[in-house]
């Protein structure tokens, strides 16, 4: 099994300044408290990371930034993906992936393809891949769930494909998956709120957006987890339980980003069509962290 995989990897947040520009100062201090405090890997550039907002070259100013302050220490997976397959394998192709671990691949989304389609989506990618390859099934953003079918179809046919990334929060769909997966591919919850619970039952642990947040309590959740230590594990789910409930309750990373702004780790601007937290919602995020 890819132990480095194992256990809570966080997918960063881009820290934005007042003027939305990348605050590569603060996205130095957020990676450092990560690692210094127990998780095990770092995805970057996905989802909470604004990837469809930050441009081509800030990706790439991002993903140096992370490399010099993780300086070798932790793995790291970087976000390729999007609904043109010929444009994500050029980017494999053209992207130096020096330090690089694996590559977290969303499904296509807004083109809604067959599950046939994604098949050979995913196929094209594995084919031209010099890493591995952990997908990302997201059917709330994509409107196409991968079904478990097409998920082992993958997992069986490339040893490259290594894990996927499940966000349907759909219990059922993950322990099918569970159940059915080849001995060394990975389960990895992408769903916060259910991931204790997915890796008691046979899951590889989480890609967590409030890890970053609270990374010592949340790893040693999973850890224990893991252990199969569920009730000192479940005492720290519900320590964290509603701000896990806070950072979704709007859109994902305002929610996430508000929480820094209460840490003073970095501020909570994100770019349009997001819009930061609304005042509400900061007050109960910041009498959470006050009181955590």
């Amino acid at each position: 099994m890819n132990s480095k995989f194992l256990g809570t990897g966080v997918a960063l947040v881009t820290p934005f300044k007042a003027d939305l520009s990348i605050d590569h100062d603060a996205l130095t201090t957020i990676v450092n408290f990560n690692i210094e405090n127990g998780v095990e890997y770092l995805v970057v550039c996905g989802t909470t990371g604004e990837s469809v907002t930050i441009t081509k070259q800030e990706k790439k100013q991002v993903i140096a930034t992370i490399a010099k302050a993780n300086n070798g220490r932790v793995p790291m997976v970087l976000g390729i993906g999007g609904n043109n397959t010929a444009e994500v394998i050029e980017e494999i192709k053209t992207t130096d992936l020096s330090d690089i671990d694996a590559i977290l691949s969303v499904s296509p989304y807004y083109s809604k393809p067959t599950q046939e389609g994604i098949y050979q989506h995913f196929k094209a990618i594995a084919e031209v891949s010099p890493i591995d390859v952990i997908l990302y099934n997201v059917p709330g953003r994509t409107s196409r769930n991968i079904e478990p079918e097409t998920t082992l179809r993958l997992a069986n046919d490339f040893k490259n494909v290594i894990a996927v990334k499940e966000a349907g929060n759909n219990v059922a769909q993950y322990y099918s998956l569970i159940k059915n997966k080849p001995e060394d591919f990975l389960i990895i919850s992408g769903d916060d709120d259910l991931a204790l619970g997915i890796v008691l039952a046979g899951g590889a642990g989480v890609i967590s957006v409030i890890g970053q947040a609270f990374p010592k309590e949340f790893s040693e959740m999973i850890r224990l987890g893991l252990k199969g230590d569920a009730k000192e594990a479940y005492k720290l789910h519900y320590r964290l339980m509603d701000v896990i409930g806070y950072i979704f309750e709007e859109n994902n990373p305002a929610g996430i980003k508000a929480v820094f702004e209460a840490l003073g780790l970095c501020k909570d601007s994100v770019r349009l069509p997001l819009v930061p937290a609304s005042t509400s919602l900061k007050a109960k995020i910041k009498a959470f962290v006050t009181k955590f």
